[in-house]
């Protein structure tokens, strides 16, 4: 897979010309190289990796991928809002992918808070990690995006999870591919800039994967609250129809999963 940083900027609309592009053959960790860098940033940046040797999933899990099968990248965006306005961030990213998604055909579900799911298998997962900027009114997200394409059998082994699998996606140019998505990001980050979550709430419970099923909450493998899904409310919390009522749950390091009652 070659992916070209002057052919990517090529196809991007407005809001994405903003963006620093770097694309590399292989690193640790897309969000750790920005992390790192932030202190020196100037405008937001895409780091797209050909490979990744420790890409990260929520709550520590390893995000395992393979060149030209999958493909990897952190944007880093600076927002005029202090770090607590970012809540609710993976839900406006994950509309963000469903919707650039559909202009291929690839019709997807979301699943609170950062999964992608195609066919009920994860077709990619989103880990946004924040920092406050120099100034107390301003602060950075760098969100890292990993989509599988087209993993072989044995990545899918390794992963010991259900994992989506779109192989013509590998097929597709990818800078188109790529440049399709930040124009998508880019518009949403600047959205949700100015309208915050609430210009995302609404589509999200369009997409959701499990509206009007039962679900359990779990946390290292206890069971926190079982019921029915409703959705996800104004700031992101998602609720839940339990035996005592309607809950509000804040993302954390628990996870959703289909009830198997």
């Amino acid at each position: 897979m070659k992916l070209s940083p002057e052919r990517i900027s090529s196809f991007c609309h407005p809001a994405a010309r903003q963006v620093a592009l770097k694309v590399v053959d292989e690193t640790g960790s897309t969000n750790a190289d920005l992390l790192a860098a932030l202190p020196t940033m100037a405008t937001p940046a895409l780091l797209v990796a050909r490979t990744q040797t420790a890409g990260r999933g929520r709550a520590g899990r390893s995000w395992l991928s393979a060149p030209g099968k999958s493909l990897t990248f952190s944007l880093a965006w600076k927002f005029d809002a202090p770090l607590q306005a970012l809540v609710g961030l993976p839900l406006a990213v994950g509309v963000a992918l469903a919707e650039t998604l559909d202009m291929f055909n690839v019709n997807v579900r979301l699943k609170w808070p950062n999964d992608v799911l195609y066919e009920g298998k994860k077709l990619a997962g989103i880990l946004i990690e924040s920092a406050a900027a120099t100034r107390s009114d301003q602060s950075w997200a760098v969100i890292g995006i990993g989509i599988n394409m087209a993993l072989d059998e044995e990545l899918v082994a390794r992963i010991e999870r259900p994992v989506a699998n779109i192989p013509w996606l590998a097929d597709l140019d990818q800078d188109m591919l790529m440049a399709t998505l930040l124009n998508r990001l880019a518009e949403a980050m600047e959205q949700f800039g100015q309208e915050g979550l609430a210009a995302f709430v609404t589509r999200w419970n369009h997409l959701h994967a499990y509206a009007g099923k039962p679900v359990v909450i779990v946390d290292h493998g206890k069971i926190l609250h079982e019921g029915t899904a409703v959705g996800v409310d104004a700031i992101g919390r998602f609720l839940l129809d339990g035996a005592a009522g309607r809950i509000a749950i804040m993302a954390g390091d628990v996870s959703l999963r289909p009830s198997e009652r």
